[in-house]
């Protein structure tokens, strides 16, 4: 294990629970310290981690860290799996410098916080991408501190999965601080729009399966109920409102603004999958 930040050590900790041998090796040796009085072992660089196990497990700070701290490293006949958060390019990157040493890879993204790991009921796992023989070799293992789910042979498709879902998850934030924004100067407890608010956002979920249906049919205007020229109608309310509650609009702003683009185009039948295709460069 090469990397002891939060999560690199809930990782740890979960695999020593579980009584897997485990030696790992941390650029600031303290961090290690409380580890070693648990039984693992630790060394002073991350070249004699590296040769103490065929499996390899590398939770760092970004790509750039994980080329540093391998660069002095004997990979050959290792199996790479690397935790650290990357974009798809710098995975499939990452893949093909590991194959020119010699090493198997398997690229994951973790979605879960440091304390869901080794807490199954929290409901974290990570995505894997890279070798489905590395993956079904070591999956057993990676399963100990969360869930696992394998996206495919491509490398970049777990960093891909990540970065997508967390984008989602950024755009819900964003939609909850606009409407907490909005009561903020009135007498309304956020503590009781709360409970409203995270049942109306669970009831618009499943919305994702039908955009997901006409993404992948073509057809954005099967099932409709509420059309795109119906949503670009309501807009001016949205904005009104927030002009008089003294909120600035600049988190509904940049959709509304692709919702008129794809209505100028002539899309008014249907829903707001169109926008998605705006997006495309």
């Amino acid at each position: 294990m090469l990397g002891l930040g939060a999560m690199g050590t809930a990782l740890a900790r979960a695999w020593l629970a579980a009584g897997h041998p485990l030696t790992v090796w941390n650029r600031t040796p303290a961090r290690a310290a409380a580890l070693d009085a648990e039984g693992v072992r630790v060394t002073d660089s991350a070249a004699k981690a590296v040769a103490a196990n065929t499996l390899v497990v590398v939770c760092l700070l970004d790509d750039a860290a994980v080329e540093e701290v391998l660069a002095g490293t004997d990979l050959t006949g290792k199996d790479l799996v690397n935790l650290t958060t990357s974009t798809p390019v710098q995975a499939r990157a990452r893949a093909e410098w590991t194959r020119e040493r010699g090493a198997r890879y398997l690229d994951g993204g973790i979605m879960a916080v440091p304390p869901m790991i080794g807490v199954p009921e929290a409901g974290g796992y990570a995505f894997y991408s890279g070798s489905r023989q590395l993956f079904e070799r070591h999956q057993e293992t990676l399963s100990v501190p969360t869930g696992t789910t394998y996206v495919g042979e491509d490398a970049g498709f777990a960093a891909l999965h990540d970065v997508a879902l967390l984008s989602a998850m950024y755009g819900m934030f964003a939609g909850a601080a606009h409407a907490f924004a909005l009561i903020r100067r009135e007498d309304i407890d956020p503590t009781s729009l709360a409970p409203l608010l995270a049942d109306w956002l669970v009831a618009m979920a499943p919305a994702v399966h039908q955009t997901a249906d006409q993404l992948r049919s073509g057809d954005y205007t099967t099932g409709v109920v509420s059309t795109l020229a119906m949503q670009v109608a309501g807009m001016p309310t949205f904005l009104r409102t927030a002009e008089q509650q003294g909120v600035s609009p600049e988190l509904l702003s940049p959709y509304f603004a692709l919702m008129r683009r794809r209505l100028a185009e002539g899309s008014g039948e249907e829903d707001l999958t169109g926008t998605i295709d705006l997006l495309l460069r």
